[in-house]
């Protein structure tokens, strides 16, 4: 969570005693507006808000998903709430003034933000992979290793992994691609207790979800967390979103047991459709085109089911 000197999407929202400081592919993030100059080294409070907006390829497309925002932000707490092994970035979003008790977030983006503290955030992506798919799988046709760990022959697009992997990655500053790194990069840039701390809490962490998510019907074949220390204590704590569709891959359990192609058993909860759908009407040059109606109502329809068969099983 650092600040940009770019300009924000149309689509973020100007809020009454909060400032922007930060706007990316889909969150927004504001401190409270003081007398000082506010940003997000001096704030001791954050307000991440989630928006419709949809990437893929690095662009942001139009239209958005509509209620994406929202459902990602339910999720998000959620899982927040469920995974008490370890301290997390949400402070209350209300306050008793008086006999009153107040909101601290603004109505026009309640349901959508989430109110938090500040951290120094560690520049990992903490990444874990419990199956072969994605870059992974291309990757394994060319040296039967993930990120340079290497994995046993013979497995297929979508095989769950021997053992869950932690793969991490290096956020790259604005404007550049984040990339993989070995555990041994990690150890360099943070040292190698911190190092070991975010390995082990990311492969604990996704153990516990993927037990919550089966019990739904749902496999969890990856994810990625983030971690900050806490500015007083040290302490390091989960931050960010956490198990969303954008930041995991969901798959229906059912399906990929049963499925017959690649396409049928990893169908998943996220924004696939949306990459499907621009891989076969964009050649990457350019502005990508706008996307159908029926893509967008797919893919929101696809965020919806899996809140509601996570949450209600």
């Amino acid at each position: 969570m650092s600040q940009s000197d770019q300009q924000p999407p149309a689509s973020v929202a100007a809020l009454d005693g909060w400032t922007l400081v930060y706007s990316g592919k889909v969150r927004d993030l504001y401190v409270e507006t003081t007398d000082a100059a506010p940003s997000l080294t001096s704030a001791s409070r954050v307000l991440v808000v989630a928006s419709d907006r949809v990437s893929a390829f690095d662009h942001v497309l139009e239209p958005g998903i509509p209620g994406k925002g929202e459902l990602l932000t339910t999720l998000s707490l959620w899982w927040f709430d469920l995974l008490t092994g370890i301290p997390d970035h949400l402070v209350a979003d209300h306050e008793l003034v008086g006999s009153t008790v107040r909101a601290l977030i603004p109505a026009s983006v309640a349901g959508r933000a989430m109110l938090c503290r500040t951290l120094d955030m560690y520049p990992i992506e903490c990444v874990v992979r419990g199956y072969l798919t994605g870059s992974g799988w291309k990757e394994y046709l060319h040296s039967q290793s993930v990120c340079g760990i290497m994995l046993p022959a013979g497995l297929q697009n979508g095989d769950r992994l021997p053992e869950p992997i932690y793969t991490p990655a290096w956020k790259a500053p604005m404007g550049q691609h984040d990339e993989n790194i070995s555990f041994e990069r990690t150890v360099e840039l943070v040292g190698p207790v911190i190092a070991a701390e975010l390995r082990d809490l990311s492969l604990a962490l996704f153990q516990t979800a993927g037990t919550i998510a089966e019990k739904a019907g749902v496999i969890l074949a990856d994810t990625k967390f983030e971690f900050g220390a806490d500015r007083q204590t040290g302490v390091t704590v989960l931050a960010d979103e956490v198990l969303t569709s954008d930041s995991s891959r969901y798959w229906d359990a059912k399906a990929w047991h049963t499925g017959t192609t690649a396409e049928t058993r990893m169908a998943s909860f996220d924004k696939q459709i949306v990459r499907n759908w621009l891989s076969a009407h964009w050649d990457g040059a350019g502005t990508p085109p706008a996307l159908p109606t029926e893509i967008v109502e797919q893919t929101a329809a696809r965020y919806r089911e899996l809140l509601q068969r996570l949450t209600s099983a």
